[in-house]
């Protein structure tokens, strides 16, 4: 490692002496300061993340598979055991109880003389629908793209909770109608007909179909060729229904990924509407994405979460197309979101997708907070912070924009950081992570990345950022907008600023708050 040492020189303006986890009612600013700190260079070593699942080792793209069974949610994703970057696909596996302590478990799915094993999903066959039970488990049944000389969807099913699988002998159950690209089945349980639905990319459109028993699927409709953005071909879609906040009315909630993000790149993008069984329709009558920032893809969310639960969990591959295989680790590459809820509010432009992190992400904050600043004060300054020099740790705080049009929030020094922009003048947050260490590997990556944002009040009270080694997630006004980006330092980040465009008391509720390492794998 190399260390260097910088003299840092802060003017207190605190009126009244600040403590850790409190300050004074009269604080006006809160600087804490140290007469020196040490900024060591990081190795690929230091870039894996506590919280956010990863692979143990080579390339993982989209999440698949998606589905809870017995106390454990069950996460498959595109994987390529060979190498790190992308390659023949296979379905890697892993298991959580709790949505954050993974444990790896062996490959699930292999390519075969049909193909490789592309995206899909898995189902709880809980009527045996399908006939594949054999013992006393219901059969987990995971429907999948075979990729070989055409796209098509085949059958695998599992009756040891996912342990071991066996491909149907009879693949593929939907021969490829003759489109380039056909893939990516997302299978979910319909009551009101009771039968399976399936809802599949099809070039720059979605197919629906159904079917009795998993075997045998029937076309129903066709939706999205004259809607939404097109700057690539369709993919990963799911299709799940929501209550609207506070209403006793329900919504159909259609996601799929492709090309031509808000910021460049790939990006997910939804619709909300309405489902007859039979064809789907949207009421969206503007683009909206599920991410602003450019790392948030193939988002996927989970079948068979009880009922006495009630959420609609989504994890995203958290990576763009357009670098994924350049970023600069070797041993392994790419890594899961933060396992987020999603619900419908009705917001600034109307009936919208919020999405916040899984209550469970809670039992690892420690107990007791790094950083508290409860009242008001017109901006924070924390430098040789152990807590930040961990690199996995939460964020809270409020911006009151009736006394500041601008809020500056800045992770790093002058040799290297990242930095959020809220500006209520022009509407938009940003990220700027140009400055913020390793960015030469792809032009895109230092590019500026904004989202459109109206408050409903002047006063910001939910505003939440995750950082994890080297990802920010930022959930605004209680996550009725999200950013997601990646990041790569150079240094170990060591200093962070919350500022003000002027000098009145405008940042309250500022909580920092450490990680527990060692209850993560």
């Amino acid at each position: 490692m190399i260390k260097i040492t910088l003299f840092l020189i802060f003017i207190s303006l605190v009126s009244a002496s600040c403590k850790k986890n409190g300050g004074s009612d009269n604080q006006d600013i809160l600087v804490i300061t140290v007469d020196s700190s040490k900024v060591v260079l990081l190795t690929e070593s230091d870039f894996r993340p506590i919280y956010h699942f990863t692979p143990p080792r080579n390339w993982m793209n989209d999440p698949n598979g998606l589905v809870f069974y017995k106390g454990q949610y069950h996460l498959f994703y595109q994987y390529n055991p060979n190498g790190n970057v992308w390659g023949p696909m296979n379905w890697g596996h892993a298991t959580s109880t709790d949505l954050f302590n993974w444990q790896d478990l062996p490959i699930a799915l292999s390519p075969d003389n049909l193909g490789t094993i592309f995206s899909g999903s898995a189902v709880i066959d809980i009527n045996n629908t399908s006939g594949f039970k054999n013992g006393n488990e219901d059969p987990m049944v995971a429907i999948f793209t075979h990729n070989g000389s055409q796209q098509y969807q085949s059958l695998a099913y599992s009756n040891d909770k996912g342990v071991s699988w066996t491909k149907y002998l009879a693949n593929p159950v939907l021969p490829n109608p003759g489109v380039p690209d056909f893939r990516d089945p997302k299978v979910f349980w319909y009551p009101l007909g009771q039968k399976w639905i399936m809802v599949l990319a099809a070039g720059n459109k979605v197919n629906l179909y159904t079917s009795s028993d998993l075997k045998n699927w029937q076309f129903l409709s066709d939706f999205g060729a004259d809607v939404g953005a097109h700057g690539g071909v369709w993919e990963c879609p799911d299709l799940f229904e929501l209550p609207v906040g506070g209403t006793s009315t329900t919504k159909w909630v259609l996601m799929v990924s492709c090309n031509g993000g808000p910021n460049g790149g790939t990006a997910t993008q939804y619709f909300i509407g309405n489902f007859d069984g039979t064809t789907y329709t949207t009421e969206s009558t503007n683009i909206n994405w599920i991410d602003y920032g450019a790392d948030n893809y193939a988002g996927a969310t989970y079948n068979n979460i009880p009922s006495a639960d009630g959420r609609r969990i989504m994890i995203g591959w958290m990576s763009n197309w357009s670098y994924a295989d350049k970023v600069p680790t070797t041993t392994w590459r790419s890594t899961m979101t933060v396992p987020r809820v999603m619900s419908l509010v009705n917001g600034t432009q109307g009936l919208g997708l919020k999405t916040l992190p899984v209550q469970e992400f809670k039992n690892y904050e420690t107990s007791s907070v790094d950083t508290l600043i409860q009242t008001a004060v017109n901006s924070i300054h924390l430098s040789n912070n152990k807590t930040i020099k961990t690199g996995s740790y939460e964020i809270n705080f409020t911006l009151d924009f009736n006394k500041s049009d601008k809020f500056i929030f800045t992770l790093g020094d002058s040799k290297e950081k990242l930095i959020i922009n809220f500006d209520k003048t022009s509407g938009l947050v940003s990220i700027d992570r140009s400055g913020s260490g390793q960015v030469d590997f792809n032009n895109q990556f230092k590019q500026i990345i904004s989202c459109p944002f109206i408050p409903k009040t002047n006063l910001i009270t939910n505003i939440q950022i995750l950082i994890d080694k080297t990802s920010i997630e930022l959930f605004i006004d209680n996550g009725e907008k999200v950013m997601t980006a990646l990041f790569f330092p150079v240094y170990q980040y060591n200093l962070l600023k919350v500022e003000g465009s002027n000098s009145v008391p405008q940042i309250s509720n500022f909580n920092l708050v450490k990680l527990n390492k060692s209850m993560l794998r």
